[in-house]
């Protein structure tokens, strides 16, 4: 009751089933709830709400700040709108309504694992700032004390409704995750670094197959010189251009070492933030975890000195390279001076000396390719197997992740009393392939996505294979246009590597029972339904069982009065026990058939810049109240008059 008296008793009593506990009923679980809002500046300036931790109601005629109290409470919590049209309502109530300058402050509470106050403020523009009870500042986000709360503006919900990807981010409140979407980020980025490695890899091995290329030209020349018995009399120059390739690819080597060296130092090193001072400082066992500090700076130094030592052997080893490479200069001096007389003599024979040198230089730089290329043509083939592998992963992920969809919306079905039938597609939103090859490939290639849209179930390892395989695959397998895909067929490999990663979500298909009670089942897909039997379906899926607040301007918008009688109300008398609702409504079925523990009638004074909203306390509390009961009457009944001039006309 709002007040202790006969006539709160009486409403009691006309209500039992949803103001009167037994004591052998079950005692409502305690759940996360808002507490009060309070403004300073702005329209509101001066207001406060203390919120009932079950349904609350504000009501009130145009104007008088029911939006802004909603928007109001996403904007202190940091909560970006879902839907466009619900984005630039929001930006405007902000700018135009609260105002810079403006602060807005949200007492939360929460109870797992102990009861909780917090304290968030924010003002415009700023970010929020979250206290504990103390009042010092934290360093928490609001949605970390919140987690899961929904809010949503005017017309919002009828936005959601029309998209299938939104409609799955709705049902996936329901799914308990672990630690899968740890696991799903860290699959995406090895995906991508093996992507990125095979690229690197399979480019080094074309660009040392276009340098061998030239190789059997190079040696079958040589043949001929050797023939000519070019190769006897130029030996020695022949063994100076080796030996002087084994000292530059000893310099080459010991270059790359260097940068694995650093790549050590920079890797190898843990980093220590997690068991730093500031981290651990309020800890019990803080002073018995620093020890894993100290252990894991032990480590780091070694790291460090390990690497230190070895650039200093490696500066060893450049001077003895330098120094070998000086004392073999005088040698090669030694041997320029005989060729230089036997090129004089070759070039009376008429034979290019200079040209067999070069070939010969040339041979040696290409001939240790051999072996790099037998290397790296190993190295992609591990990283390949790493990559099966790690797709074979991301697919399992996937179906797990979607199972416990389809779980959820199984749950969501039973829970709906034949309201409302929910399912999943696997894979349903394409939008992600769409996007990417649209951005890729360039030209028309709409008919090409469109084919891939209308495929029923779309394996993406299959659709890269495919490509790989060639044109007329992708023409009979997927009804691609030819034009279309030979482009997709001669895409860099670095693409389809992409697609295989791509993350296509499951949608999500809602179908809401259009008969009323009693009558047999007739259900519609959202597709098939009118606006507001849309909004319908997707408001029964918001008020299926969750323990965090659900905020709504204006439910009822796109709704008629029979389904909110028939289906929302209903659903709202059973869940308000165990969450907290906070609506703005102009329809008294909400309130007062929901009966709302708080009904908040807003009124507002002067206008434009100068207007200015109030809350009287009268007009606050539930419809035991006789001030609240007429503030109803007044403003959603269309007053006294009105309401029984309705009540003749229907004869009750």
């Amino acid at each position: 009751m709002t007040d202790l008296s006969l006539d709160g008793l009486r409403q009691a009593v006309l209500d039992p089933d949803s103001r009167i506990r037994l004591a052998s009923d079950p005692v409502p679980e305690e759940h996360t709830e808002l507490v009060a809002i309070a403004w300073r500046g702005g329209f509101l300036d001066g207001s406060a709400i203390a919120f009932s931790e079950n349904l609350n109601v504000l009501v009130g005629g145009r104007g008088t700040g029911k939006t802004t109290v909603i928007e109001s409470l996403r904007y202190v919590l940091g909560l970006t709108p879902l839907g466009d049209e619900a984005r630039r309502l929001h930006e405007g109530v902000v700018r135009g309504v609260l105002q810079s300058g403006t602060r807005v402050s949200l007492v939360a509470r929460t109870w797992m694992p102990t009861e909780s106050c917090y304290l968030i403020e924010r003002t415009v523009p700023n970010p929020p700032v979250v206290r504990n009870h103390n009042g010092d500042v934290i360093d928490v986000q609001p949605l970390e004390i919140l987690p899961g709360i929904e809010i949503y503006g005017q017309r919002e919900i009828s936005e959601l409704a029309k998209s299938p990807e939104r409609l799955t981010k709705l049902l996936d409140r329901f799914v308990a995750r672990d630690s899968s979407a740890d696991r799903e980020t860290a699959l995406q980025r090895e995906l991508a670094r093996t992507r990125a490695e095979i690229v690197m890899a399979t480019t080094e091995l074309t660009s040392i197959g276009e340098r061998l290329a030239a190789l059997p030209g190079i040696e079958d020349t040589l043949r001929q010189y050797r023939e000519a018995g070019v190769e006897d009399r130029l030996r020695e120059q022949s063994l100076l251009v080796r030996e002087e390739r084994v000292l530059d690819t000893a310099a080459e080597r010991m270059a790359s070492a260097r940068e694995r060296l650093a790549a050590l130092a920079r890797d190898a090193s843990v980093d220590r933030a997690f068991v730093s001072e500031r981290a651990i400082g309020d800890l019990p066992a803080r002073e018995l975890l620093a020890t894993v500090d100290l252990s894991l700076a032990g480590f780091n130094d070694a790291v460090t000195a390990a690497v230190q030592s070895l650039l200093a052997r490696a500066d060893a080893v450049d001077a003895v390279i330098e120094d070998v490479r000086t004392r073999w200069r005088a040698r090669q001096a030694e041997v320029m001076a005989a060729y230089e007389q036997i090129l004089r003599d070759l070039q009376r024979q008429r034979v290019d000396g200079d040209e067999f040198i070069r070939l010969r230089r040339r041979i040696e730089e290409l001939a240790p390719l051999r072996d790099r290329q037998q290397l790296v043509r190993r190295v992609v083939t591990e990283l390949e197997q790493r990559r099966r592998n790690l797709l074979a992963e991301w697919e399992d992920l996937q179906t797990t992740q979607f199972q416990e969809l389809k779980q959820a919306a199984m749950a969501v079905t039973r829970g709906a009393q034949r309201r409302i039938r929910v399912s999943v597609q696997f894979s349903g939103n394409r939008e992600p392939l769409t996007e990417l090859l649209r951005a890729s490939i360039s030209g028309r290639f709409g008919e090409a996505t469109d084919a891939l849209k209308r495929v029923p179930e779309l394996s993406l390892r299959e659709l890269a294979a495919a490509a790989r395989s060639g044109t007329n695959e992708l023409v009979s397998r997927y009804g691609i246009p030819y034009a279309q895909a030979d482009k997709l067929a001669h895409a860099p490999d670095a693409l389809l590597m992409q697609v295989e990663e791509l993350d296509l979500r499951p949608t999500t298909e809602i179908e809401l029972n259009t008969a009323s009670d009693g009558q047999p089942e007739q259900w519609q897909p959202l597709d098939a339904l009118s606006t507001g039997q849309r909004a319908t379906a997707v408001l029964l899926l918001l008020l299926h069982e969750s323990a965090a607040p659900l905020v709504i301007d204006q439910p009822e918008d796109d709704l008629d009065n029979r389904f909110i009688t028939e289906g929302i109300v209903p659903r709202l008398r059973k869940e308000k026990r165990r969450r907290q609702f906070v609506f703005s409504s102009h329809n008294a079925n909400i309130p007062v058939l929901g009966d709302a523990e708080l009904i908040l009638g807003l009124s507002a004074r002067g206008e434009g810049d100068r207007g200015h909203a109030e809350i009287p306390r009268e007009h606050s509390g539930s419809i035991d109240s006789e001030s609240v009961r007429e503030l109803v009457e007044e403003i959603l009944e269309g007053g006294r008059a009105a309401f029984e001039m309705r009540r003749r006309k229907y004869g009750f």
